[in-house]
């Protein structure tokens, strides 16, 4: 018997927000946004185990996993591209690149041994390690 359609999707691209979404059949049964400036790499699977288990779910439920991997700062949407591809490969389903409309994100996904992960587009060039100028 095929197992039912379970779609996890991740929205960091903005710095202080977060957006989880959980979507079968192109409808979305449960959504959890929330503020989490410079802490979203510590809230971010906390409020997924959180939403699957108001929802019934839990991680082996998922059939597959969408990200917004542009717009945003460098390490707010690398937090949402790393999570992403760690579920899928963990999980063993596929990861999708999307914009912020919810479209397949053209040049989203690169194949590494033999999985597709996603991979993020930045708005600008990253500046960790830069040195700022002393005034």
């Amino acid at each position: 018997m095929k197992k039912a359609e379970l779609i996890l999707n991740i929205d960091t691209a903005s710095a202080t927000e977060v957006l989880l979404f959980l979507e079968s059949g192109g409808r979305v049964l449960s959504r959890k946004k929330f503020l989490a400036p410079k802490k979203q790499a510590e809230k971010l699977l906390p409020a997924l185990e959180k939403l699957l288990l108001k929802n019934h779910f839990d991680l082996a439920d998922l059939t597959g996993v969408r990200v917004v991997n542009q717009g945003g700062t460098f390490t707010s949407l690398r937090i949402g591209v790393i999570t992403a591809n760690a579920l899928a490969f963990a999980l063993g389903i596929p990861v999708q690149a999307i914009d912020k409309e919810g479209k397949a994100a053209i040049g989203g996904l690169k194949s590494a041994g033999g999985i597709s992960v996603a991979t993020p587009h930045y708005d600008a060039e990253p500046n960790i390690g830069k040195k700022k100028e002393v005034k």
